[in-house]
């Protein structure tokens, strides 16, 4: 049984992204900076990495401050950890999923940088409906993302996020997999050079708010996890 490392800044930001990684017959260990001790226990019998959601990056990582106004929320310790877990896992061919937030640490740890605040792409605080913002997601045909959930197409998923990367900002080694159709926002990162790399920026473990067929990035994840767990990897 595939066992995924699972970030999180707490216990109870974690719980939808196992409960999408158990209901599918995975085991999580969570992973957040106040139980992080060391790589090496973190790591320990892990067959896959799935970077979640959360707070900021930090913008020092991308060589510049904190832009004023930009709202920019971070945690250090949280950065620092996932940086460390990347690159072990990367180093050692491990499947990895990043999601919103992940997607951008991913970025960010190719060499990319971010847009520190994007007007729109999340609900204003007075905004008290109970649907979700959405807006529409190209999926390029030619992507491993698109291999993946079976076809290349415009779909509408989520968006909570304020901050992102267009092509501008996208770390040159990666390849994006997935755009805004309306402003060019990058929505799946995938690398050329890690085959077992795969990033979007919608949650896809709100599992009713985006297209069905997004949940096989679960599916794919546990498969190739159980893969490396087995030395089957090819």
């Amino acid at each position: 049984m595939a066992l995924i490392a699972v970030t999180a800044s707490g216990p109870n930001e974690a719980e939808p992204y196992v409960a999408s990684i158990e209901s599918r017959g995975g085991q999580a260990r969570v992973l957040t900076p106040s139980t992080y001790t060391s790589l090496e226990a973190a790591l320990d019998g892990v067959s896959g990495l799935m970077l979640c959601g959360g707070y900021d990056v930090h913008p020092q990582y991308y060589g510049q401050e904190i832009a004023e106004g930009a709202g920019v929320e971070t945690y250090a310790e949280r950065d620092e950890m996932e940086m460390a877990l990347l690159r072990a896992a990367l180093e050692r061919d491990m499947p990895v999923l990043g999601i919103c937030r992940g997607l951008q640490l991913i970025n960010v740890a190719f060499g990319g940088t971010l847009i520190q605040d994007l007007p729109g792409h999340r609900k204003l605080p007075d905004d008290t409906s109970e649907e979700p913002l959405k807006h529409p997601v190209y999926v390029s045909p030619g992507s491993k993302l698109g291999a993946i959930i079976g076809v290349g197409a415009i779909f509408r998923t989520n968006s909570y996020h304020h901050q992102g990367a267009k092509e501008a900002q996208r770390a040159p080694s990666l390849l994006a997999s997935a755009y805004h159709t309306q402003d060019g926002i990058i929505e799946g990162l995938e690398s050329p050079e890690h085959r077992w790399l795969m990033a979007v920026q919608c949650h896809i473990e709100k599992e009713k708010e985006v297209p069905t067929i997004f949940l096989r990035l679960f599916d794919w994840l546990l498969s190739w996890s159980g893969a490396y767990e087995a030395g089957e990897m090819e």
